[in-house]
């Protein structure tokens, strides 16, 4: 199932001209600069803005389109926005039941209980909104989109409002969200991180357009991707996370390769996870340098080689499990390994280099 889109619409000095498909299976995220209009689109499929002539489908269903417009009560969209928008005046409970009680009962889906499980909001139910965290805030958001049974979660900069320290306590109640939840999700987000996390596949915005649409994996081995602007390349491996040894390391599985990362503390997930590795943190060896505190080392094989102007060049190998690690060198380095398409090297990767869900912005 799709959801299509043809809109034109102009503020002032912008204009936002889309004509795109998206497919409503995972989790796509918006993602451009701030300004590129990744809001404005959100509220289009909302119904929150109707320009004239615009077409918006989901699947069969014509939301927008030939004289037609369904409201935004009637799309069953959940809407997640920077500020959680709760009702003050109700406690968490009074918040969660407030959509699911107006969802037609043979129309709902996800039921308290299990809402309150997967965002860990249950000893929340009987608190005033002024007594939560802003990440408790923002899961309760979470759950009350969640309580009305939506066929599309719209969430819209989710992480934007929150602190550091909070970021890293409600990212992995968006992990959870987006592989159990089974509902589609638009991620609005100016932030590589955040795409890397979550997404399935990447919709690129720039100045009102969608540049292209692309799954995660092919965005991440373009040289050229737009993720990598702020901190270089960047690979994410998907695996499972074994709880820590004595030394305080976790193993983390990935197929046939395993890693050694330092512990993300926090509750322990044994369901699939991603594991970020900056391009910059991989060394290249021609052979395995035993003698060396590295602990993962692993084998790799290069597929393809592109050197920039700027002396630096980026090296795309692949494990012996089919994903990707890429490594950022100087093009001297590349020269004196000799490294060329099918030459096969060790990757060095340092634990406390490893980014896990959980560690945030730590260890960077």
């Amino acid at each position: 199932m799709n959801l299509e889109i043809t809109a034109r619409l102009q503020h002032g000095a912008f204009t936002l001209d889309v004509n795109n498909t998206f497919p409503l299976q995972g989790v796509t995220a918006l993602f451009g600069r701030s300004g590129c209009g990744k809001t404005t689109l959100l509220r289009i499929i909302a119904g929150l803005e109707h320009p004239r002539g615009a077409r918006v489908c989901y699947g069969d269903q014509t939301w927008q389109g030939g004289g037609d417009f369904v409201p935004l009560a009637k799309r069953r969209i959940g809407l997640v926005f920077q500020e959680h928008s709760l009702l003050p005046h109700r406690n968490v409970r009074g918040n969660l039941e407030y959509g699911y009680k107006r969802t037609p009962p043979n129309l709902r889906r996800l039921h308290l209980p299990e809402v309150c499980e997967l965002l860990g909001i249950s000893p929340l139910l009987d608190r005033r909104i002024d007594q939560l965290s802003g990440g408790e805030r923002q899961r309760v958001a979470l759950g009350r989109a969640l309580l009305c049974s939506p066929q599309l979660l719209l969430l819209d900069e989710p992480l934007a409002a929150l602190d550091t320290q909070t970021k890293r306590e409600i990212m992995p109640f968006l992990v959870r969200l987006s592989r159990e939840a089974h509902v589609p999700i638009l991620l609005v987000t100016h932030v590589p991180d955040e795409v890397e996390r979550l997404a399935d596949r990447v919709a690129f915005m720039h100045d009102g357009r969608v540049q292209r649409i692309e799954e995660l994996h092919d965005a991440l081995t373009r040289p050229d991707s737009p993720l990598f602007d702020e901190e270089g390349p960047v690979s994410v491996l998907e695996g499972t996370l074994s709880a820590p040894d004595a030394e305080g390391l976790c193993r983390f599985e990935s197929g046939n390769v395993a890693l050694h990362v330092l512990d993300p503390g926090g509750t322990r997930d044994s369901r699939l996870q991603r594991l970020r590795i900056r391009g910059r943190d991989v060394i290249l060896a021609l052979k395995d340098p035993e003698a060396i505190s590295v602990v993962n080392r692993l084998p790799v094989t290069v597929e393809a080689v592109h050197s920039g102007a700027s002396g630096e060049s980026l090296v795309i190998s692949r494990l012996s499990n089919g994903q990707a690690l890429l490594a950022l060198i100087t093009t001297s380095s590349l020269r004196r390994l000799g490294l060329t398409e099918g030459s096969p090297c060790i990757a060095l990767i340092k634990s406390l280099a490893l980014h896990q869900p959980g560690r945030g912005e730590e260890g960077r």
